[in-house]
């Protein structure tokens, strides 16, 4: 693994916000920003996000927050500029990191969250990471340092935040980095797929999708809007759970709460015209499912499912295969898969790939930085070996 320190380029010229401009910073439990008012308000922030982030999104985070924490123990900070919302990310304080008793502050996460980077407008960066950092320094309690992750590598807000921890000489480690499977590439889906793909492999692809075809009628189905949403969700979740996620008990409906999210959260996306659904139907039985959020300028490939019994056709590849047609949307230039690093299937069709990485930041004062400089050198020493 590299050095573990963010590497920082001199960026102390970027710009920063009019010295007449005031920046606030609030940050409560979550409970009392769901009301109409500032969901209007964070609505109009993810369109101005620098980075798109679905899982921030007002029709996503707050559902989960509702099933996943409804104690409401995690905390929505805000950051304001003359007013007007500029920043947002999902806080709480943790006595646990992986497992080991180390307290922290860090970006809540949950397991169908795949991004924990902050909303903030573009132009803004600087200044939402130096309030964010600033609040964290006096709000730190127990905890040693700020945990972010996993967040883009290679975007505005690394880029800004880099710039900001250089210029306060605020100490910070790279703890752990993936890079996962993303579409981005100026290629037809026909030439993608054929660069991507051995002349032998697509043969196989033809002759799989020719002998399922045999068994009825075999169609493939792209929707973008809500019409027979709440069926085909449910479809969806059986599908999913009757394969060996649901043996494992990490299907979305082996638990009330993440299927209740799904639900809702597949309802927002839609209300919001981010929704997109791929469904490979025999006859009326879907044998692979596909959930994607178009999040311009990119898109976020959320939830595959396929039916375990007709795996011997590879239903999700062929699925795949009639996905690469978002290559040919002018307003979609990158689909992040959200799959793990080293993804058995869609590592051997998507051929680039997001950086993505869970920092660890040092906050509060001199003896806590120390402290926290101690343990991410045992921290990243350790994952190195």
């Amino acid at each position: 693994m590299a050095d573990p320190l963010i590497p920082v380029p001199d960026l102390h010229s970027a710009a920063q916000p009019a010295a007449a401009a005031t920046i606030s910073v609030r940050a409560a439990p979550w409970t009392g920003f769901d009301n109409s008012a500032f969901h209007a308000r964070w609505q109009s922030l993810a369109a101005r996000a620098s980075e798109p982030n679905p899982f921030h999104e007002e029709w996503y985070l707050l559902p989960a927050l509702r099933a996943l924490d409804p104690e409401g123990t995690v905390q929505l900070l805000t950051v304001e500029q003359d007013g007007k919302l500029v920043g947002l990310l999902p806080l709480r304080h943790e006595s646990r990191y992986y497992g080991r008793p180390i307290p922290q502050l860090r970006a809540w996460v949950h397991g169908n969250c795949f991004l924990a980077a902050p909303l903030v407008a573009a132009g803004q960066e600087p200044a939402f990471w130096r309030a964010l950092l600033d609040w964290a320094d006096r709000h730190a309690r127990a905890a040693l340092f700020l945990h972010l992750g996993p967040v883009a590598l290679d975007g505005a807000l690394h880029t800004a935040l880099s710039a900001v921890l250089d210029q306060d000489s605020r100490h910070a480690a790279l703890v752990m980095r993936e890079d996962r499977a993303m579409l981005a590439a100026n290629e037809t889906p026909a030439a993608y797929f054929e660069a991507s793909l051995s002349g032998k492999k697509r043969k196989e692809l033809r002759r799989q999708h020719a002998r399922l075809s045999e068994l009825g009628n075999l169609r493939f189905e792209r929707q973008t809007d809500a019409e027979g949403l709440a069926d085909w969700t449910e479809k969806f979740l059986t599908l999913e759970h009757s394969g060996w996620k649901g043996t494992a008990g990490s299907a979305l409906a082996s638990h009330h709460g993440t299927a209740t999210l799904f639900r809702q959260a597949l309802a927002g996306a839609a209300a919001q015209g981010k929704l997109e659904r791929m469904t490979l139907w025999l006859d009326d039985e879907p044998v692979a499912m596909l959930v994607q959020f178009i999040t311009q300028p990119g898109a976020y490939s959320f939830k595959t499912a396929f039916d375990e019994r007709f795996a011997r056709f590879s239903p999700g590849v062929l699925l795949q295969r009639e996905n690469l047609d978002l290559l040919a949307r002018p307003d979609v230039q990158w689909c992040d898969s959200c799959a793990a690093a080293d993804h058995p299937m869609i590592d051997h069709l998507w051929r680039e790939r997001r950086a993505t990485g869970r920092l660890s930041i040092a906050i509060g004062g001199p003896l806590r930085r120390a402290l926290f400089g101690l343990l991410a050198r045992i921290e990243t020493r350790r994952r190195r070996g």
